[in-house]
């Protein structure tokens, strides 16, 4: 099973992407996935609901957040009301190890995105700041990455021994499942995921969508 874990819809500032067109890109272009994963920025929307869309479309669609830490941004899944109150998602100034322990002690897990992306990824502050404690996945592939950031976050990842997984980081439809996870088994709630990532039954790919 193969989802596109990092993507953001119209409910994310800087997103243009309605969940609807999202859907209807998939199934036209037949890309090769099988769902996506809303990561909302600095949020998390518990509002909506899209359930029946994902049914009508015969997609898995999830929910979770992206938030920004010292080391950079930062995905986290299985987020609970509890887990909102337990630090500010709306903060750009979260301490990295406190959202790590934060995400564990309620059943989440937290994520560091394109690690290897200047000033928001990780390894960009790991010199200054040294290794942060904790972390065991980081986003190796993302589709939004330039030049060698990829790289950088698939060395470092194999230098301390992280799991990886791929996002396509879209803002916009048409860069939906340029990187995605590949599962060895079924998801399809946010507790399946969350099991999944940490047993590290996946792997990151990319995928050709254009």
């Amino acid at each position: 099973m193969i989802l596109d874990l990092h993507t953001h819809s119209i409910k994310s500032d800087d997103g243009r992407a309605k969940v609807e067109n999202y859907c209807q890109w998939i199934r036209a272009r037949e890309l090769p996935i099988d769902g996506i994963v809303l990561t909302e920025h600095r949020q998390f929307d518990f509002e909506s609901d899209y359930s029946a869309l994902a049914k009508a479309n015969d997609l898995v669609i999830l929910k979770a957040s992206e938030v920004e830490t010292e080391y950079g941004h930062v995905l986290v899944y299985g987020v609970t009301e509890a887990l909102t109150q337990a630090f500010d998602f709306s903060s750009i100034n979260n301490v990295l190890e406190e959202v790590i322990q934060a995400a564990n002690d309620h059943g989440a897990i937290a994520v560091p995105c394109h690690p290897g992306r200047p000033k928001v990824g990780m390894f960009a502050h790991t010199e200054a700041l040294g290794m942060p404690q904790g972390v065991q996945i980081v986003e190796v592939y993302n589709g939004g990455s330039r030049d060698d950031e990829d790289q950088i976050a698939l060395d470092g990842a194999a230098a301390q021994g992280y799991f990886g997984i791929g996002g396509s980081d879209s803002h916009i439809v048409s860069h939906v499942g340029r990187c995605a996870t590949r599962f060895t088994k079924d998801i399809a709630t946010m507790d399946d995921l969350v099991a999944a990532l940490k047993a590290g039954n996946f792997e990151a790919i990319t995928l050709k969508t254009r």
